[in-house]
């Protein structure tokens, strides 16, 4: 062992996360000799990750807002740990000013950026401010002082249509709303706000010009505590559905050498701008041979993978040692691309349903052993994919010396991937690949939101089972015995005797959960008239919001549920006469 790793400032290391993340973690600590700390909660007290470590700390009942979001349970599972240092992997509370200042004031090392500077780009306000001064080309848009409906309505009328309304403390999507007419407005920011609050704890929304079928290419940039700053070069992210990324990979087809090297000079400025730490993403939003700045992710990435496998190098091992005040392990020229990584996030989730998440157990899975391919996973044979977190399963990364090769040995990696026991976009995914508009690289950002619902209705069935009955199991809604289909969204049971049992007659409709969910919004009263199509009821469910629609015009009978709770799937949530 390198004179490096005895003299590390860090022994001993407290996951704040789950899943194929805390799984990564655990593996760098064990190159370096860091002794591991997993947390689980209630639903992951068998989980890969919490075997896996060294020890494991137990940190409250399953919702995340009473575990993997508590910083106060988190604060003292380290310190009951005897921790040296906290890694918050990405998600939860990676990009939470409170929890690095939580774990400065415990005297624990937060692995990330400092505190000031996730407090910084966790405002989208303040980092659009700041970015614009450092130079870097930003997206026309306006920040309303008035907050209130009519200010952010005011604020669209000046920006122009259309637009995207955002939350400053957003990210993945989250707070985001896309309107294209007058009418759309209104709902879209109440909306917007009441994702943000819900995600974020925080309703401060932004408007911003809408580009028309930009790319998304981001930076990886890492900086550490003597001020040096390098990129790892850029990664290409176009490929989405309603924000959240899907595919990705490295280098970007749509990035020309004079291109890349002002975006990653840009992303340079903005890291030495912010006085970042750490690893980091400054992500931008192409549009021909001009870009802008999004955002600056300020942790690691899902895809940090992608730029691992081009660059050759370990972006965690990289993260503990600057955490413990080691500068930085390369310098800009040692750091060169190498062939084409592309990464595809396997989501336990049914395309042909409006990519509605799944929960249940993994009756079978075997990862594909190929040259070329890395799987990164929290899951094993057996696994639980819980109702109460992001439903992804796996990463799978090609690498190849060209393109064409490593989208073609992603694809075959995929068709070996085994999985049985929850329905997952496997098939949809190699689908994606196999697009001619891909392989040429002319996807734009809103691609998958045009065409994803053709893509899924053409993908023929994937050779996973769907999921077994259970009350963790999410109920198909729109293929059950007795049951007329109501829509995309919510479930509903009309006609004679439905599924779950309850007696319906033929002139009223029971609106049922399709799901395990949290009630966020009730839309109507009793004694309402509404119309077919109109959303009654808004429930959350792993990290997504999912509409309850009228199948049918009629008048809102009893309402049998309440805002905040929290129901099983096939619960009664009202009817409709």
């Amino acid at each position: 062992m390198s004179s490096a790793v005895e003299s590390f400032v860090i022994k001993r290391l407290l996951i704040a996360n789950r899943g194929e993340i805390a799984v990564r973690i655990i593996r760098a600590c064990r190159e370096l000799g860091i002794e591991s700390v997993a947390v689980f909660s209630a639903a992951d007290a068998r989980a890969v990750h919490a075997l896996a470590a060294d020890r494991a700390v137990a940190i409250g009942p399953a919702p995340a807002a009473q575990s993997y979001l508590s910083v106060a349970r988190l604060i003292e599972a380290a310190q009951s740990a005897g921790v040296d240092a906290v890694h918050p992997g990405y998600g939860f509370l990676s990009e939470n000013a409170r929890f690095a200042e939580a774990c400065a004031s415990a005297g624990l090392i937060f692995v990330g950026p400092p505190a000031p500077a996730l407090a910084l780009m966790g405002s989208k306000i303040e980092a659009r401010r700041l970015v614009a001064s450092a130079g870097v080309p930003v997206v026309p848009g306006e920040t309303p002082h008035d907050q209130s409906t009519k200010g952010i309505e005011a604020a669209v009328d000046r920006v122009g249509l259309p637009a995207l309304i955002k939350a400053s403390a957003g990210g993945g999507g989250k707070g985001m709303r896309r309107v294209a007419i007058a009418d759309e407005v209104a709902s879209a920011i109440e909306a917007a706000r009441r994702e943000a609050l819900a995600a974020f704890g925080d309703g401060t929304l932004y408007v911003e010009k809408l580009v028309e079928r930009p790319r998304h290419v981001e930076v990886q940039v890492f900086a550490d505590n003597a001020g040096r700053a390098v990129h790892l070069f850029e990664r290409e992210c176009s490929v989405q559905r309603r924000h959240q990324k899907v595919i990705e990979e490295s280098p970007s087809p749509s990035a020309p050498q004079e291109l890349r090297e002002r975006m990653t000079s840009a992303a340079i400025a903005v890291t030495h701008a912010v006085g970042y730490r750490n690893a980091g993403t400054v992500e931008f939003l192409v549009d021909g041979a001009s870009f802008y700045f999004l955002e600056m992710n300020t942790r690691l990435q899902v895809e940090h993978a992608v730029t691992e496998q081009v660059t050759g190098v370990d972006l965690v091992r990289a993260q503990l040692l600057v955490a413990s005040g080691e500068p930085l392990p390369w310098t800009q020229t040692q750091i060169t691309q190498r062939g084409h990584a592309i990464e595809a996030r396997v989501y336990a989730e049914d395309p042909a349903h409006g990519f509605l998440p799944q929960a249940g157990a993994l009756s079978i899975y075997v990862a594909p052993h190929m040259p070329g391919v890395r799987v990164d996973s929290g899951v094993a044979e057996g696994s639980d994919i819980p109702v109460y977190y992001d439903p992804m399963i796996a990463k799978v990364i090609a690498t190849a010396e060209s393109r064409p090769l490593a989208i073609a040995r992603l694809a075959a990696a995929l068709r070996e991937l085994r999985l049985d026991g929850v329905r997952t976009n496997v098939t949809f995914l190699i689908r994606v690949l196999e697009l001619p508009e891909f392989r040429d690289g002319r996807i734009d950002t809103g691609f998958l939101d045009r065409e994803g619902a053709r893509l899924a209705a053409e993908t023929p069935a994937a050779h996973e089972s769907p999921p077994r009955a259970s009350r963790a199991t999410p109920r198909d809604p729109w293929d059950a015995s007795g049951t007329e289909v109501a829509g995309r969204d919510g479930g509903y049971r009309g006609g004679r005797r439905s599924a779950a049992g309850t007696e319906v007659g033929g002139h009223r409709a029971t609106l049922t959960a399709p799901m395990p969910a949290t009630v966020i919004k009730i839309n109507v009263a009793t004694g309402d008239t509404v119309k077919k199509g109109e959303v009654l009821v808004l429930l959350e469910a792993m990290k997504m919001e999912l509409p309850v629609r009228a199948p049918d015009n009629g008048t809102i009978g009893a309402i049998r549920c309440r805002e905040g709770e929290l129901v099983d799937a096939d619960t009664e949530l009202l009817e409709l006469q």
